[in-house]
This record gives C-alpha cells, sequence and structure tokens, in this order.
C-alpha cells in the first residue's frame, strides 16, 4: 500500500490538520482518507444526476484563468441558454467587480459577490441557491473550495491540479461519492485541436492497439515563478519545498483518453527522477540586484522530472514535468499502436500502409477526414480567450453534461488518478527511484466504466 505523506507540507497541499479544518467548516462529519484500495467496492458507474435546464454558478477565483472561464461561460451561455453566473467570490474586490461588468454586460443579473477574505468561499457555498461552484484559485485552494461545494449540495469544478497530496486525492472520491455530486478537474488540453485529433484517430483504430504514449508540461515558467503579480505570488513556493512532476495533467490527461485509462485500464506504478536543480537559482542571480531576497532563494525541484508509469495492462506512459529552464514550449504528446502513431511539436503522423515508408506525415493533411466533430461542429467566440478553443470546449461540454444529465467526460476518479502523479512521483525521487503504486480510486470500478465517445456536439 501506498505510504502515507508527512503531516508537515505548506505550499504543496494541505495538511491533514488543515484538510480536517476545512471539512469541518463545510460540514463533513468524516474524511477516509488514504485507506486501503481494496477497503470497499467501488461504484458500478460513473455518476450521473437528473438534467439541470439552467446551471447556477457561483465562481471563486477570477483572476487569471478565472476571468477566462467567467468569460466563456458567458459565451456559452449566449450560444446555448441555461447557463447563469449567480456569485463571484474572490480575495481583490477588484477581480470581482470586473467580473461582476462583464455578467451584466452580456444581460445577466447582479452576481453576488463575496470578498471578505480567503474564507469566503465558504459562506458562498453555503448560502447561495446553486447548481455548480467552480474554482480557479492557487493550487492549495482547490480541494477546500471543492468539499466546501459538495458538502453544500453544489457540484464541484476545479481548475487544474485537483489535489497535490495523496489525502487530498482520497478526500474529493469519499466525499464525491457520499453526496451524490460531481467533482471535476477542468483539463483543457484534453480539448485541444491535435488531441482530439488524435483521441479520433485512435477511435477509429488507425494506430492499432495502443501501446505506449508520452507527454509533458516543458514551459519555461522562470518570469512566471519570479513576478510580483498573478502566479507569481504563490507558485515559486512549490519549486521551493517539492522535488516532484509539479505539474502532470495537462501531458497526461489526453493521452490517458486514449489509452481508456479509468475505463478499460489503470495507472499501476510508477517510478520517477529528478535531474538538478539549477534553473531558477541562476535566473534569480541574472535578474535580481545583490542582496535582493529572491538571489537567497533555494529550490529542491530538479529543473527536469522524468516519470514513467505503467498500466495494469502493461501499457507505458512517460510524462515529462520541465520548466524552470530556457526553451520553447511542448507538451510532447506522442501516442503510439501497432500500426502507427502521433507525435507533437511539430504536429506528424505516420500510418503504416498510408504513410510514405518511414517518412512522417504532416498532420495537417489528416484533419479533413478525421478532424473531431467538436472541431467541425461547435463555433467558438474566438481565440482571444485564454488558450483558445479548446477552454471554450471544455467549458462548453461541462454545461452541455449538466444539463443533459450525462456523466462528465472527467469524472473524480480520473481527476485522482492524474493528481496522484505529484507525490508518487515525489516519494519515488526521494527512495531512489524505486516504485509507488497508484491507489485505485475507483476499487475495481476502471474494469466497467464505459470508454469516452467520440461525442458530436
Amino acid at each position: 500500500m501506498t505510504p502515507r505523506p508527512p503531516p508537515t507540507r505548506r505550499s504543496g497541499g494541505l495538511t491533514r490538520r488543515e484538510l480536517l479544518g476545512a471539512s469541518a467548516a463545510a460540514g463533513v462529519s468524516r474524511l477516509g482518507i488514504a485507506r486501503p484500495a481494496a477497503a470497499q467496492d467501488g461504484p458500478g458507474a460513473p455518476l450521473a444526476v437528473a438534467p439541470i435546464p439552467v446551471v447556477r454558478i457561483g465562481f471563486v477565483g477570477v483572476g487569471g484563468m478565472g476571468s477566462v472561464h467567467v468569460r466563456n461561460l458567458l459565451e456559452v451561455g449566449k450560444a446555448s441558454p441555461g447557463v447563469e453566473i449567480r456569485a463571484v467570490c474572490d480575495i481583490r474586490a477588484e477581480h470581482a467587480e470586473r467580473a461582476r461588468g462583464w455578467i451584466r454586460e452580456a444581460g445577466g443579473a447582479d452576481p453576488t459577490l463575496y470578498t471578505r477574505g480567503e474564507r469566503d468561499f465558504e459562506r458562498m457555498c453555503a448560502e447561495e441557491d446553486l447548481d455548480l461552484v467552480f474554482t480557479a484559485t492557487p493550487w492549495r485552494w482547490h480541494v477546500p473550495v471543492c468539499l466546501g461545494a459538495m458538502e453544500n449540495g453544489k457540484h464541484a469544478a476545479t481548475e487544474v491540479p485537483a489535489a497535490t497530496t495523496l489525502e487530498e486525492c482520497w478526500a474529493l472520491v469519499e466525499t464525491a461519492e457520499r453526496t451524490g455530486r460531481h467533482c471535476v478537474m477542468m483539463e483543457n488540453c484534453n480539448y485541444g485541436r491535435w488531441e482530439m485529433l488524435v483521441f479520433h484517430l485512435v477511435r477509429q483504430g488507425v494506430f492499432g492497439e495502443i501501446l505506449h504514449a508520452e507527454g509533458g508540461y516543458l514551459h519555461d515558467l522562470r518570469g512566471v515563478k519570479f513576478s510580483d503579480r498573478g502566479e507569481g505570488l504563490w507558485r515559486r513556493a512549490h519549486s521551493r519545498e517539492r522535488n516532484a512532476n509539479l505539474y502532470p495533467t495537462h501531458g497526461l490527461g489526453p493521452v490517458a483518453n486514449c489509452m481508456d485509462i479509468g475505463r478499460g485500464d489503470r495507472f499501476d506504478y510508477l517510478v520517477s527522477m529528478s535531474g538538478p536543480s539549477r534553473g531558477l537559482q541562476e535566473y534569480a542571480r541574472e535578474h535580481f540586484p545583490e542582496g535582493a531576497p529572491e538571489r537567497a532563494e533555494r529550490f529542491v525541484l530538479g529543473d527536469v522530472n522524468l516519470s514513467l508509469i505503467r498500466t495494469a495492462r502493461g501499457r507505458t506512459i512517460t510524462v515529462v514535468h520541465d520548466t524552470n529552464l530556457p526553451r520553447p514550449y511542448s507538451r510532447i504528446h506522442l501516442v503510439q499502436g501497432t500500426r502507427g502513431l502521433f507525435h507533437g511539436y511539430p504536429n506528424r503522423i505516420y500510418v503504416e500502409g498510408r504513410s510514405e515508408s518511414h517518412r512522417w506525415d504532416d498532420a495537417e493533411a489528416w484533419l479533413g477526414e478525421y478532424e473531431h466533430p467538436l472541431w467541425r461542429n461547435v463555433a467558438s467566440p474566438g481565440e482571444e480567450l485564454g488558450h483558445g478553443r479548446m477552454d471554450y470546449l471544455e467549458d462548453y461540454r461541462l454545461m452541455r453534461c449538466l444539463q443533459e444529465g450525462l456523466s462528465t467526460e472527467m469524472n473524480v476518479y480520473d481527476a485522482a488518478a492524474l493528481s496522484a502523479v505529484t507525490e508518487l512521483s515525489e516519494q519515488s525521487v526521494a527512495d531512489r527511484s524505486r516504485p509507488r503504486d497508484f491507489p485505485d480510486f475507483t476499487r475495481g470500478g476502471w474494469r466497467s466504466f464505459p470508454a469516452l465517445p467520440v461525442v458530436e456536439s
């Protein structure tokens, strides 16, 4: 069984005491965290609830990505009526007021604003008549907001990662099951154009049996981490305290869907290793004057972390985290089967019998026949919001699932499995890269959960 995490971690996730305190404030009577996987039978099917014709939303954290989601949801409401933002919570009143202005401009009623501090979301969850609470706060607040929402009868949606420790993952799973509420991690890369093309190709059997995948988050974040605003106010602290894959879900989510993780297969175990930590220290020396406190900071996060996952069906996935060194952006995005493969950055495809022998095809050439129907059929308000259409599509599909009473396309078990990579990689790195087992958050449910379909709209 996976060892219990230490109780002293701060920015990497809430301690057990903080989790219990947050849950008590939300009305939670108990948390059965980190129990053995076999202690209880899993669910027979992913959660589906009665249709919600008008989805009433409370939003927590409307800064960077939060503002993107708010504006996307307002656009979704224009295209498909039945989306209302009733409440907005942020520690900065000007952010909440800005969101209220957008809601007014879109023709919506004035939302109630909650701006009394870090825990004012608890008051919103308790007092407002909402269907969904959506959070885009710093990572350490994702779990408390989701727990507060579910304990007060609301569904929960959170920006990535859903959790940063195994205890938090179990808290989300057990609370979602006990309350009968959705808990969705909003992994936008699942809805990227190339990711959805690959998913469509996999479902059409073009690559044969899928055997291997690679993903990652390779993004020079040095400027972001040392910024005096936005994510710079909190994200750098994780690099001081944890040596792990801190941000696995962007690269892992899309390939996990292609491999039916949680729906016919599951992550079994991983091994992980990190290289030296140099990038942030060198950046601080080059960009801050002598005597600046930033130059005195020390970081434990290896500049490159590489994790290797084996699935229950014996397939392999590599996941890379690389955010402290100069480099162009990449998520790697490789999916390989017995007949061919896709490889991203740049996007290229090889299929035996269709491609010229030993030569890549430009992936653009495959869009005409295999473009995913969502990208063909669902109009986007434009590419200027956030990361463009993939952000819009993830919000659009969540609203459609709630309105139609469908299981969400990412459920709480997906959120937990993808987020668990952080602590498991941390444990493996600290133990000379020895294997660490994934908890089976579904307790066997993955064997019978249906595969994700190719949706048309």
